[in-house]
Formats: structure tokens, sequence, C-alpha cells
């Protein structure tokens, strides 16, 4: 079975779309070198797949429903291992035929795609709402080029830019729908000019904490924009929002562990907050904070807490067997209290699954809420 068909059967691929799928395979437009990865956007391969070299697990790769990334470091990576950041990737199959039903589109809508990438996204929509209708828009020029290619030997003509795609674009009028294939962190105000009112943006969102999931937000009259998120993500973030996350140096200042921190103690186990809803759920509150994992030989590890302006920074020790754990925290914000908080929020909300949050954009912000625009999300943090 194909993998058009493969998505059809599992219910992902709509039979609307099924037509531009056939017409559009994804293997036109994989690059010959890819690391595969798997569903929740990990790469799996430590080394490169070549299609030269071995052409039937690039063929497997490609007819998989995993992301392939192409790219590591924003290009500057060369060889055959890993790079350190992958930057540019074939998405998951089932990913993007999801985001496309999101963005429900009609004959005539023109649409605006952020992340041109392999340029495979691109040609799907070319495909089915005509050349004239799609305007693609890459920050790297050689990713830009490449796709470019893969396009035109597939016979396929949308518009290609290279550029910011969270600045805007000039002197292109207004369109029905606004696509992005990276994450953001936050929606970029020229978003909600691109797109008429009425008209629909479809982007991952990730938090700063962590989490991810696709926000399908419907642009208003007056400028601000609401709507719900419709599935988890793992999407590579845009580069113009990447976080700069300054080292442990920074929060210490100086002094050992546990510096001028003061002790308490838990009950909420750290490894409790750490699955993917976990950590979004959390994100949507506590804001400005991000963690890492300094984990030990015995299996143990310590949850570290930092917030992005370095003032404040927590400990949490998770050791196996406990039922309590060791709490340091340090600074105007107690970065594990407000975590904790958070997470017993959502506990007692239900433990809601990602579809039943979302969000409201206005000049002012993000603000993130629960069922209904009203039932508005406990805030922590800038």
């Amino acid at each position: 079975m194909g993998l058009a068909p493969a998505l059809l059967a599992s219910g992902a691929l709509t039979s609307d779309w099924l037509p531009t799928f056939e017409a559009v395979p994804r293997h036109l437009f994989v690059p010959d070198r890819i690391w595969p990865g798997k569903a929740g956007g990990a790469v799996q391969a430590e080394q490169v797949v070549s299609r030269a070299d071995d052409p039937d697990a690039w063929w497997e790769a490609v007819n998989s429903d995993i992301p392939l990334t192409f790219q590591w470091d924003d290009g500057e990576h060369t060889g055959n291992a890993k790079g350190t950041t992958p930057s540019s990737s074939s998405s998951m199959p089932t990913m993007v035929v999801s985001m496309l039903a999101d963005l429900d589109v009609d004959a005539g809508m023109r649409v605006l795609e952020v992340g041109t990438g392999t340029g495979w996204n691109a040609a799907l929509l070319a495909h089915r709402l005509g050349d004239e209708n799609v305007v693609t828009i890459e920050v790297d020029a050689d990713v830009s080029a490449a796709a470019a290619t893969r396009l035109e030997r597939a016979g396929l003509n949308p518009r290609l830019v290279v550029g910011d795609g969270g600045a805007g674009l000039a002197n292109l009028g207004q369109f029905d729908r606004l696509e992005a294939t990276c994450s953001i962190a936050r929606v970029p105000a020229p978003w909600l000019e691109l797109v008429r009112p009425g008209g629909l943006v479809v982007s991952p969102l990730g938090t700063e904490y962590g989490g991810e999931a696709v926000v399908r937000l419907a642009v208003r009259e007056d400028g601000t924009a609401v709507g719900r998120f419709t599935r988890s993500s793992a999407f590579m973030r845009m580069r113009q929002q990447r976080s700069t996350r300054p080292p442990l140096a920074a929060y210490l200042k100086g002094k050992s562990w546990p510096a001028d921190g003061e002790r308490s103690f838990t009950r909420l186990s750290p490894a409790d907050t750490g699955d993917w809803i976990d950590q979004f759920a959390i994100g949507l509150q506590v804001r400005g904070c991000f963690w890492r994992a300094e984990r030990y030989r015995d299996g143990s590890y310590t949850l570290w807490l930092y917030s992005t302006d370095t003032a404040s920074w927590a400990t949490a020790d998770w050791e196996a067997e406990r039922t309590t754990y060791e709490v340091v925290q340090s600074g105007p914000r107690r970065l594990w209290d407000e975590v904790e908080t958070a997470w017993r929020w959502w506990n007692a909300a239900g433990r809601p699954d990602f579809e039943r949050f979302g969000l409201t954009v206005t000049p002012d912000g993000h603000t993130p809420w629960l069922d209904d625009p009203a039932n508005t999300l406990p805030q922590f943090g800038k």
C-alpha cells in the first residue's frame, strides 16, 4: 500500500485530498540525504540515510509516517552523523494532512505558507488551489532554492519568497488562510494583518516551558484572533523566535548550590510534570520559565527550573521510592511553587488534553483558556 492510501485507511487523509496526495507524492520532495525520525519528532538515525548508498532504506523512510530531517544547525553542519540541532525537515505525513484539514481550504482561496522546507506542503496546496493562489516564504535561501527545483520538476509554480516569515509581506494583499510549518512561541502581529477577517491561521505553538500543539485561530474584524488547539505537535521553532537559554552560572552568580536558596519539601513528584501535555498545561500558565534535568548514574535526577530573566531558579530532586521530594528555590519568583500550582490546577480540572485548550490573541498578547474564551487560565510570570 502506498503512503496516500495508507493515510486514507488510517483516517488521517480525507477523500477530498486523496487525488492531490496521489498526484503530488512525497518522494518527489525528499532530499537524497535524510535522517529518519519518529512520530514524536525526535531523530532516530545516528547516521544519514543516503538514496545513492542505500536506496531501499531511503524509500522505506520516505514511505513511512515519520518526519525526515535533512538539515542540521541552519546548514552549518556537514558529514554523515547527526548535527547538534535539526533545522529543517519533511514533516510527518499524518501531521501534514491533519494541518491541511485544519486549514479547511476551498477553491479560489489564497494561502500563505510560512516555512517552505522541502516544498511538499506548498506543492499540495498549489495542486489543490492553483499556483497563483499559493505563496510560500522560507528564511533559508538554500532551502528555498532546492524547493523551487523540486516544485518545477513536479510541474508546479507557487510563488516562493525568501525572508522572515514572522515579519509580514508587503504588496501581496490579504490571504484567506495562513499555515506555518514551523513552531512559534507567539503569534507574530503581522500574521493577523495578512489574513482577512474570517480567515484562519493554523500553526504549531509551543510554550517556553515545553509542550506544543497546533492552534487554529479565526481572525476577527477587530484584528484579534481566537481559536482552539487541535492536536499535539513537535515542530522545529521558527528561527526568529528561538530562545536563548542562559547557563547555570548566570543564576548561581559565582556561588555553589544551594547558594541562597530556601529548602522545602513537596509531595508532587518531579517525574509527574514531564509528559508533553503536562509541560504544555504548565507552560500556558507559567511564563518566562524553562527547565533542564541533571541526571545521575543511579537513575535519580535534579529538575532545574530557571526564569528567563536569570533572577530566579529552583531545584526539585527525584529519587526512586521517595514520596516526598526536596525543593530549593531562590529569587523573587518561587518557580517550583508556580509549576506545582499550575500542575495541580490542571489535575483538578480533570487533566484536560490539548484539544480543550484555546487561545485569544490581541495586540496586548496571548490569553490561554480552557473550553471557553471566558474561562481563562491562571497566569504566573510575564
